[in-house]
């Protein structure tokens, strides 16, 4: 509540609250008039646009929505829904198959936009390029400037009922393989509970002969307007509505399979191909492979995350293979052929005479294959050469002629020197 010294500190106040709307209103007008021109403008394109699609169509270059259903220009919004229907029953993949795929997708499409008044209007007037670049940034544009007042002081535009379609859900899945299987690659049969179409309704929600009715809340707008007074006057703002929550229509009497929601949970089980070269913790997707959508959505994906599981004898270096092999001390001395069991089978390791411990023998070809890509790494195998531990007194008689012979009866001791590394070798240089 203001106090005010005198009437004429009044008027002065009241003709500035004056002042102010009209500066507002205005403002607000000017600013309505230039969208409602941008959108003549984008019209007059799409008119442009609609002629070229209509030349493409006579070519077969773009297939027309009505023609995906089925049905004419003139058709009603019953006999749309009744065709989508069908197609969507006998299309789906779940039905038909993966290579029904597209053209269920066009379907949606197709529905999406002649389903919705409004979209199928717009359509009507501009073909598919009224929707390339998201459609007018007022829910389907100005009829004339009296929109523009009642969006100001009511009414307003409504962009129609929402679709009732959602993607499903992705599902995620740890997958364990052992390391030959990630060497060169498998198949492995997933189990799975994802959510699958319903075989009662067919994923309409509905019992079979019904249909979902025309909400009586917002007479199949999917909308409701809010109004608010405020020191301009009333506002409107329009709200989805709480009873359709958008979607323009109720389902009275709802599937008893699937409680309503078009969907039921299912044990089934997917195949998949794991490609040779994959690491711990990666991802493998598989698309569509997820939950079933809601009433014609798209499925979700399927994720199957990679545990790979410790190998007792090799490990994993990038690409390559690692492992310890063990020879007799008269093996390294003399030099040997021996035969080792891999992931590829028996292979033949040739062991040269004076091989030491620490040293590599490397086996091409026999490591992981790559990622996505020709060939595989390598296997290399360090050689660990077992000292004897126990001598009976012929073999300590053997070794210590031999160590006559080779001068060896008292061995001189020398400690090796150290070999600078290159990063050594550069730091010792800067630290001058």
């Amino acid at each position: 509540m203001y106090v005010y010294g005198n009437i004429e500190d009044e008027r002065k106040v009241l003709m500035c609250q004056e002042y102010c709307v009209y500066i507002s209103f205005t403002y607000r007008l000017v600013k309505f008039t230039f969208r409602y021109h941008k959108v003549q403008k984008k019209k007059r394109k799409m008119c442009v646009s609609y002629e070229k699609d209509n030349k493409r169509q006579k070519k077969g270059i773009v297939q027309d929505y009505y023609e995906i259903l089925g049905v004419s220009r003139d058709a009603s919004a019953a006999d749309i829904k009744k065709a989508y229907r069908k197609l969507a029953r006998t299309l789906h993949p779940d039905v038909a198959g993966a290579d029904k795929a597209e053209e269920f997708k066009a379907v949606n499409e197709a529905y999406d936009v002649l389903g919705d008044e409004e979209k199928r209007r717009m359509y009507d007037m501009g073909g598919r390029s009224a929707f390339q670049s998201g459609g007018s940034p007022f829910g389907g544009g100005f009829e004339d400037v009296a929109d523009i007042f009642s969006t100001f002081f009511g009414g307003g535009s409504s962009r129609g009922p929402a679709s009732r379609a959602r993607k499903g859900q992705d599902v995620l899945v740890s997958l364990e393989l052992t390391l030959n299987e990630v060497v060169t690659g498998c198949e492995k049969e997933i189990p799975l509970s994802v959510m699958v179409q319903c075989d009662a309704c067919h994923g309409t929600c509905t019992k079979e002969g019904s249909s979902p009715v025309t909400c009586t809340n917002c007479h199949g707008t999917g909308s409701m307007q809010r109004v608010t007074n405020s020191i301009l006057g009333q506002l409107v703002s329009t709200v989805p509505c709480s009873q359709c929550s958008g979607v323009g229509t109720v389902i009275t009497d709802p599937c008893v399979e699937c409680s309503g929601k078009g969907r039921v949970r299912a044990a089934r089980n997917v195949m998949l191909k794991v490609p040779a070269g994959v690491e711990h913790n990666m991802r493998i997707r598989l698309e569509g492979q997820g939950d079933c959508g809601v009433e014609g959505g798209a499925n979700g994906d399927l994720f199957a995350e990679v545990h790979v599981l410790r190998d007792p004898v090799f490990q994993r270096s990038g690409d390559d293979l690692t492992c310890e092999l063990t020879i007799p001390m008269t093996a390294a001395a003399l030099g040997a052929k021996l035969t080792v069991d891999t992931f590829d089978g028996e292979q033949t390791i040739d062991i040269s005479a004076g091989t030491a411990s620490g040293d590599v023998i490397t086996l091409e070809g026999l490591g992981v294959g790559h990622l996505n890509a020709q060939g595989r790494g390598d296997l290399r195998v360090s050689i660990h050469v077992e000292t004897p531990q126990k001598l009976d007194a012929k073999q300590r008689e053997l070794i210590e002629e031999l160590a006559r012979l080779r001068g060896e009866e008292l061995p001189v001791a020398q400690l090796a020197r150290h070999r600078e590394t290159l990063f050594e070798k550069l730091r010792g240089k800067f630290n001058r």
